[in-house]
């Protein structure tokens, strides 16, 4: 995080999830939710967030599994198969607590963007599948299907993008699953590749900051030009 956010930022410990909640001076009114991916913790993705949204209100929270020196956001058996109890479990506490976070900070979650990476990604795909509603827009970088069974949600509305690694050889394969499951729940997605592995970058950034920009323009405004970094 930079060092304004650092100084205006602590770890919050009062509710299920620990989280930062990191206010600009301008603040736009929009929030993004920022779930951080595997061995890491809350204060990794904050320095991306704040490149897309530079005025959005930030809630970085942290999973509750530990992984190394880090957490994440529920148990893996494989790098690309999951405990699927602990899925459900974490997804339904974490929907818990966006909502009472948004109640306890005056958060207003239609305009709030969930962005996750990697595994933080793949919590937010089942906050959309498993909690229909309330999550309206997401950003997810290098994400994938988990889920062994997926209920038959509507996602109409919902405005998902998704970017997904050209060199990513783990979670890349799967991107396109994930793409065609959610397209075909209803969702509106915007399906991106990029020049790198499974590392997130600038090139993230510029996609996802375009395509915040698209949602809340004016029907009549000029679409402003795309990031010459996606394809």
């Amino acid at each position: 995080m930079s060092e304004h956010d650092n100084k205006n930022s602590v770890l919050r410990h009062d509710l299920p999830f620990s989280y930062r909640l990191i206010l600009p001076a301008n603040a736009s009114g929009e929030c993004l939710f920022v779930l951080h991916g595997s061995g890491v913790d809350e204060t990794t993705l904050a320095p991306l967030a704040r490149q897309i949204a530079p005025r959005a209100a930030l809630v970085a929270a942290r999973g509750r599994i530990r992984q190394e020196d880090g957490f994440r956001w529920f148990e893996r058996i494989t790098p690309t198969s999951f405990e699927q109890s602990s899925i459900h479990m974490e997804t339904a506490a974490f929907a818990q607590f966006a909502t009472e976070t948004a109640r306890r900070h005056g958060l207003d979650l239609s305009r709030a963007t969930f962005l996750g990476y990697s595994n933080g990604a793949n919590l937010v795909s089942t906050l959309m599948l498993l909690h229909p509603g309330l999550v309206r827009q997401a950003a997810l970088l290098r994400a994938m299907p988990v889920l062994d069974d997926t209920p038959a949600t509507n996602l109409a509305g919902t405005r998902v993008l998704i970017v997904a690694g050209a060199a990513d050889q783990t979670y890349g394969p799967f991107a396109p699953a994930l793409v065609t499951l959610l397209s075909a729940r209803g969702a509106e997605v915007d399906a991106r590749i990029v020049a790198a592995g499974h590392e997130f970058g600038d090139a993230d950034a510029a996609i996802a900051r375009h395509w915040l920009l698209k949602l809340t323009r004016s029907p009549d405004a000029p679409e402003p030009r795309p990031g010459t970094s996606s394809r």
